[in-house]
């Protein structure tokens, strides 16, 4: 399945029902944040960041199993994460979305937030999005946090800084 936007206007019940799409085939893009998180968790960075290259800027990916291109940290048997309690801000944030422009969603609007303008989507094809016997609801606001907080971890996320972290990771 691919990422069936809608607009994310009010609070959405979710429960994740391990269908397993948003662990397989998909880029989950990296902060540094995100790099030393999980290694304190004693996992080994170079078990599971590889690179992108976008233009001229390269890119830390959460790597993936070759067989099924699914997340490297994605239990196939159980569906679950085993890094749930330090994945990945774009884990956290998904099936949700946020961009800085429209996307020609009906029923879309601007959504402000902390001086922001930002457009907010749910993935309609998501069958966790209002699930019977939800396990939260999710706000507009959450996700904007998340969405800022991301953008912010990764614009500073690089080579250089990959290299200092792997250096002090060592000690």
């Amino acid at each position: 399945m691919r990422f069936e936007p809608r607009p994310f206007t009010g609070p959405v019940p979710f429960r994740c029902l391990y269908c397993l799409d948003c662990c397989m085939g998909r880029h989950i893009y990296l902060t540094l944040d995100d790099i030393e998180r999980i290694a304190r968790a004693g996992y080994d960075p170079e078990e599971f960041v590889t690179f992108s290259i976008e233009g001229n800027k390269i890119r830390f990916v959460l790597a993936v199993r070759e067989w099924d291109l699914g997340c490297v940290f994605h239990d196939p048997e159980t569906g679950k994460c085993r890094i749930h309690d330090v994945n990945p801000i774009i884990c956290r944030i998904y099936p949700f979305m946020v961009s800085r422009k429209p996307l020609g969603v009906e029923g879309e609007r601007p959504f402000h937030y902390k001086g922001q303008e930002l457009w907010l989507y749910y993935d309609e094809s998501c069958p966790g999005i209002n699930a019977e016997e939800p396990e939260v609801e999710i706000t507009p606001e959450e996700i904007a946090e998340l969405g800022l907080e991301f953008e912010r971890k990764f614009e500073r996320t690089d080579m250089e800084g990959l290299a200092r972290l792997m250096d002090e990771l060592e000690r």
